[in-house]
């Protein structure tokens, strides 16, 4: 099967449609009261953490490795290790990353499912505090 040849990002919609997911999910953590603790770890201006995660996708997803030319390795606990992240933040951030998904309307199931979990194992995998 083709389809299965290309990379998420590519089967996803490309730039455009990470970018569109990106914004989204920022525009849900910004508006929904279930994420004002993860919101509350973000600086008032979201635009320069939109464009991280817009390149970390970027790469995450098997595109442009945007964000390692940038920054170079994600070293993604380090970078979060000054943060709070337990099971509600990175239920939290689930949430606005499920509900940008949703409604993107991907008409690949497979592929939906695909990204959510691996985006939840990489959210898990942020987690620093332990369950109370």
């Amino acid at each position: 099967m083709m389809n299965e040849e290309l990379s998420p990002y590519q089967r996803l919609g490309g730039e455009e449609a990470v970018r569109k997911l990106v914004d989204r999910f920022y525009e849900l953590m910004d508006t929904l009261p279930q994420a004002q603790q993860i919101r509350a770890m973000h600086p008032d201006d979201l635009s320069g953490s939109a464009d991280k995660l817009f390149m970390f996708l970027s790469g995450w997803l098997g595109g442009p490795q945007l964000y390692t030319e940038a920054y170079g390795h994600p070293r993604l606990r380090m970078r979060h290790a000054p943060f709070p992240v337990d099971e509600a933040a990175r239920d939290a951030w689930m949430l606005c990353m499920k509900k940008a998904l949703e409604e993107m309307n991907i008409e690949d199931e497979k592929l939906t499912q695909h990204l959510l979990h691996s985006l939840f194992k990489t959210a898990d995998f942020m987690r620093n505090q332990e369950p109370s």
